[in-house]
């Protein structure tokens, strides 16, 4: 069985102040919880603060977001051994990189290949909107996100590579997903996709998370699911009882 990978995107939320005292109630309790994988995904100005609190605690760091070259002139941009210094995940593609800043299956499979370079372990987000959803059309495009994104990859190595199924229309509207529905897609879908990709047996070893409006009350839901192996969690990672419940129900 493997290990179930609950990660709390924090988006743009949080100073360096305010990081330092979710992570002072978010570490104990999530040290506790041995047999998940936690991460923890801050904006990039708290990294250094928060990754010196988790020192030694078991629990992973990672970006949200990074550029696939190493160096050069990209104004405002982060590279990837930039990003190995603190971290060791990175979130790419999420849909809201896609919706509000020109975040392509061309530019997910370059940063998804420099993240594989460095040694990262990249979260790879796929999902519909609301109109590819209501039209019918979450298979085509999931696919798609999945063909191009990962094209080229080294089957051997494709097993560290950890996918976010996160329906578009179930982020921050308060919408989720019904498990039955979700686990259709992993296991129907994106564990097909990739296996017809990587391998079945690589397949099998590639973690499918699902993000969208994930809650302390609908996690058992998700985690109960056959080809559910874990989260991606927005909102509810910003709150330490919420996301610390929702870890726990991945262990369940």
């Amino acid at each position: 069985m493997r290990k179930s990978i609950v990660a709390g995107n924090w988006k743009m939320n949080k100073t360096v102040a305010e990081a330092r005292e979710l992570v002072s109630k978010l570490l104990s309790p999530l040290m506790e919880i041995i047999d998940v994988e936690r991460v923890l995904c801050p904006p990039f100005t708290s990294l250094f603060a928060v990754s010196s609190m988790l020192d030694g605690s078991g629990i992973g760091l990672g970006v949200q977001n990074m550029h696939w070259e190493e160096k050069g002139a990209f104004t405002g941009e982060i590279a990837p051994n930039m990003v190995k210094e603190l971290c060791n995940y990175v979130i790419i593609g999420h849909s809201e990189r896609r919706t509000y800043f020109g975040e392509t299956n061309v530019t997910v499979n370059k940063k998804l290949h420099a993240a594989l370079k460095h040694d990262l372990t990249p979260i790879v987000c796929v999902g519909e909107t609301l109109d590819e959803y209501e039209s019918g059309r979450t298979s085509e495009v999931v696919l798609r996100q999945i063909n191009l994104g990962f094209a080229d990859v080294d089957p051997a190595i494709a097993s560290r590579i950890v996918v976010a199924y996160e329906p578009v229309w179930a982020i921050g509207t308060g919408k989720a997903s019904s498990g039955e529905n979700a686990n259709q897609v992993h296991g129907q879908v994106i564990r097909p996709a990739l296996s017809g990709l990587f391998g079945e047996e690589n397949a099998q070893a590639i973690r499918i998370q699902y993000g969208g409006s994930v809650t302390a009350a609908n996690a058992s839901e998700f985690f109960s699911q056959s080809d559910i192996d874990g989260a991606l969690v927005g909102g509810a990672s910003l709150k330490p009882e919420e996301f610390t419940s929702i870890v726990k129900a991945a262990v369940k």
